[in-house]
């Protein structure tokens, strides 16, 4: 049964993503509390990975330089997917190009732009509610094959 809900969680998340969708990503800001942001996820590997577009010079990126603890959070009248892990400031021109969607252009010049850059989280907990069942536990690098 947890294989069966970890793999519909893996497809929501994977559905979840793109431009017109959003989650919540949760930090921790300069004086250690938590804040909490709606964001588009770029793209997702199941609940392994989840990557997220923004400037470099944002308030996230200067939050993820102090703290790189993070939590993701899909939710709706159907389920909840609670994840927690860790997020990194990817810079590189190919990650950026992998990751670029239509609506950055509202933001910046193109995925060479010098602010733009990727936020990676990588999930190492989740706690899921789906189908009105709940999951909780601890991943490997291999939850993406369920």
């Amino acid at each position: 049964m947890k294989e069966g809900i970890i793999k519909k969680t893996c497809q929501i998340v994977e559905k979840n993503t793109g431009e017109g969708t959003y989650c919540a990503l949760g930090l921790i800001d300069h004086d250690g509390y938590p804040t909490i942001s709606t964001i588009t996820a770029s793209k997702a590997d199941g609940i392994s990975w989840i990557t997220f577009c923004t400037g470099l010079n944002s308030r996230k990126s200067n939050r993820i330089n102090k703290c790189n603890r993070a939590s993701v959070c899909f939710n709706s009248d159907d389920y909840n997917i609670t994840l927690v892990g860790t997020i990194e400031i990817l810079t590189d021109l190919e990650t950026k190009e992998e990751m670029w969607y239509g609506g950055l252009i509202n933001h910046f010049s193109g995925p060479d732009d010098p602010n733009f850059c990727v936020l990676c989280f990588k999930t190492e907990r989740y706690s899921v509610l789906v189908d009105w069942e709940e999951v909780a536990g601890t991943i490997d690098s291999n939850v993406s094959d369920i």
